[in-house]
């Protein structure tokens, strides 16, 4: 690739983006991953995603429509998971599969050639404005300066949330945060990375940051780290091979989880585990 592309100004956008879209959408990720709400993600997404298309079907800024679907989608989602008696994934399956046919209604409704829609699906880096820029900047600085000011409110929670209210932390408050984090998240990286693509790269670096280590902080700074490792090294593959951004990044991030999960020191505690609970030595830990 010659480097020269570095000069152009939409080439220096992508790559600020993807800083910022990186270390924002794999903060959140430690979130989804350490709490067991994986499938959060793909739910608060679409609804994002029905939202801009909403939002371009009745002629208002996409992503302010993106913004209120996936606000309205959180704010369903916490009450559904707190009072109903199920498991959470329950309630966000149901958001995931009304707000997937509301965004295939409003593709439908859209009039005249659908590019606008195939945008918002499938996202491009390499598009991104001073705009984008923006929103990407005050999200991840408020996703950033909320990890590090609560870090041991949101530790306590994430161990267990039930012991945390009992003693004084406002659990359920940090949950429902968290939901709207999620929403304003997917929102300010709906643009870059798509609505189809961006649950993975919120999950893809926290799950490989997942399998090395167990310490919390350490998680999110290695989070961060495979985050934007993965959007840079996407974009500039993406621009090398004339390949689709979003898709790229998304396929990178999904390269290193495998890596890490292959070379896991949990791998090695694990098959550890297994062989003292199958094993003759097993009454020595009865």
């Amino acid at each position: 690739m010659d480097l020269s592309i570095l000069s152009y100004q939409f080439m220096q956008n992508a790559i600020l983006a993807g800083l910022l879209g990186g270390v924002a959408c794999s903060l959140i990720g430690v979130f989804v991953v350490t709490m067991n709400l994986s499938f959060i993600g793909v739910a608060i997404s679409h609804a994002a995603f029905a939202g801009a298309l909403c939002g371009a079907w009745l002629g208002f800024n996409p992503l302010a429509g993106a913004f209120l679907f996936s606000l309205v989608a959180a704010v369903v989602i916490g009450p559904l998971a707190d009072r109903g008696e199920f498991n959470p994934d329950t309630p966000i399956g149901i958001i995931f599969s009304v707000t997937m046919g509301m965004a295939f209604l409003f593709m439908g409704l859209l009039p005249g050639p659908k590019t606008q829609a195939l945008e918002l699906l499938w996202g491009s880096i390499l598009t991104v404005n001073d705009r984008d820029l923006l929103l990407l900047a005050v999200v991840a600085a408020v996703v950033v300066s909320l990890v590090v000011l609560f870090f041991k409110e949101i530790q306590a929670v994430i161990f267990h949330r039930e012991v945390a209210l009992a003693v004084g932390i406002p659990a359920s408050l940090i949950f429902y945060g968290l939901l709207f984090l999620t929403g304003s998240v997917i929102t300010a990286s709906l643009r870059s990375i798509g609505g189809l693509l961006i649950f993975n790269l919120i999950l893809n670096p926290a799950a490989a940051a997942y399998q090395l280590t167990y310490n919390l902080r350490l998680m999110f700074i290695l989070s961060s780290l495979f985050g934007v490792l993965s959007t840079w090294t996407g974009l500039f593959l993406s621009a090398m091979f004339d390949l689709p951004s979003g898709a790229t990044i998304v396929i990178v991030s999904a390269v290193i989880f495998v890596i890490t999960a292959s070379f896991s020191p949990k791998r090695k505690v694990k098959k550890w585990e297994e062989e003292v609970s199958t094993g003759p030595g097993k009454a020595l830990f009865k």
